[in-house]
């Protein structure tokens, strides 16, 4: 008799956990707060043929397509890893499974993120995708058809940006971030230049006299004359032994996934502890770490060319380092328990397969000829 009844509480406790693992299947939604807005952020849990969770994420208000996800569940406890936009989810499931209480991480500090259990009758619509944006001609050589050019607040922080139109903003933009971007240059790479260029920012909109969206090459040239027009900024170029950082390929080899997108720009986003770069080749990468990060000029001799790859780079960085659009970072403290990240040469090597080393190469200086503060719009 006891035996009998062992086997009855062994096969209900399976079948509750069979019950548990089903009856978060489904859609759920809920409100993220980003910033000054909310975005409406749609989660759909399902299962696979392994019996396994398996979901989709969607940010119907900025139109993405289903993101996947990797969702597990302990008891009442739901976390989710959604690695294509470095983002983490936690939550409770309430004791009549029809809301999860949780927080959204990405990056920065957590944001609430409640979720309920959407009905047909409650359920918001999905949006579908707009179309993949047109890439401009590859023989063409665009410039802007118009641009304006404000002066930002001191405080702003420098971003870039380029839209599905082809439209180009940034903002918290000194002089010197033009001329780094355009040119594919650390600041050490730039001689002889007023003090303002570091110091004053400008916001600039600037739409292109080409249709589609332009490939890196193309925009650095359309910047490049914006410079000369508006800027009325000339130099001459000059060859000097520097002090660089080489990105090579590491003996075990390269540890990077393929972009398959087919788009024209690369994407970077994040911070030190999750840097998400995509559709980026690594002399591009090389381009980002020098002028925003790393205090020293950076040359990629991988030999891996114009290969377009997804990645997250994870480092803990040194007073030495900067961050994009701001001071040296301060990174967020690793979470309970967790250790850091490791230094940004050991990450090189760890994550992507790749070394980051000290050593000196020729590399081009320019030295300023003239350059005032731009024309009236």
């Amino acid at each position: 008799m006891k035996n009998l009844a062992l086997r009855i509480i062994v096969i209900a406790a399976w079948s509750g956990g069979a019950l548990l693992a089903q009856n978060i299947t489904g859609t759920w939604q809920g409100s993220l707060k980003a910033g000054p807005q909310e975005l409406r952020i749609v989660i759909k849990i399902s299962t696979t043929d392994a019996d396994s969770l398996a979901a989709v994420m969607y940010s119907i208000d900025q139109q993405s397509p289903a993101i996947p996800a990797k969702i597990t569940r302990d008891g009442s406890i739901v976390k989710m890893t959604v690695t294509p936009l470095n983002g983490n989810y936690e939550g409770r499931v309430s004791g009549d499974g029809n809301s999860i209480a949780g927080t959204w991480t990405q990056g920065g500090p957590p944001a609430p993120l409640n979720l309920a259990r959407a009905t047909p009758e409650t359920a918001w619509t999905i949006p579908d995708p707009p179309p993949p944006p047109k890439p401009m001609a590859a023989d063409a050589n665009p410039g802007f058809e118009v641009a304006t050019i404000k002066p930002a607040r001191p405080d702003g922080r420098f971003s870039l940006l380029v839209n599905r139109s082809g439209l180009l903003t940034t903002t918290g933009t000194t002089v010197s971030d033009l001329i780094k971007f355009a040119y594919d240059l650390h600041p050490r790479q730039i001689t002889r230049g007023p003090s303002w260029l570091e110091s004053e920012k400008f916001d600039v909109t600037a739409k292109p006299d080409t249709a589609g969206i332009p490939n890196p090459k193309q925009l650095k040239m359309m910047v490049q004359k914006l410079l000369k027009e508006r800027f009325q900024l000339t130099f001459h170029s000059e060859k000097k032994e520097l002090s660089v950082y080489a990105i090579t390929v590491s003996r075990t080899g390269a540890k990077l996934t393929k972009n398959e997108s087919g788009g024209n720009l690369p994407g970077y986003g994040g911070g030190p502890r999750a840097f998400n770069v995509r559709n980026s080749t690594i002399a591009e990468f090389a381009s980002i770490l020098q002028s925003n990060i790393l205090e020293q000029p950076v040359v990629d001799q991988t030999g891996l060319g114009s290969t377009r790859y997804d990645f997250i780079l994870k480092w803990t960085p040194d007073p030495s380092q900067s961050q994009i659009g701001g001071p040296a970072p301060v990174a967020p403290p690793a979470a309970e328990g967790a250790d850091p990240p490791p230094d940004i040469f050991t990450a090189f090597q760890q994550q992507l397969g790749l070394k980051l080393e000290n050593t000196k190469a020729p590399v081009d200086v320019i030295a300023i000829d003239r350059v005032e503060k731009p024309s009236e719009n």
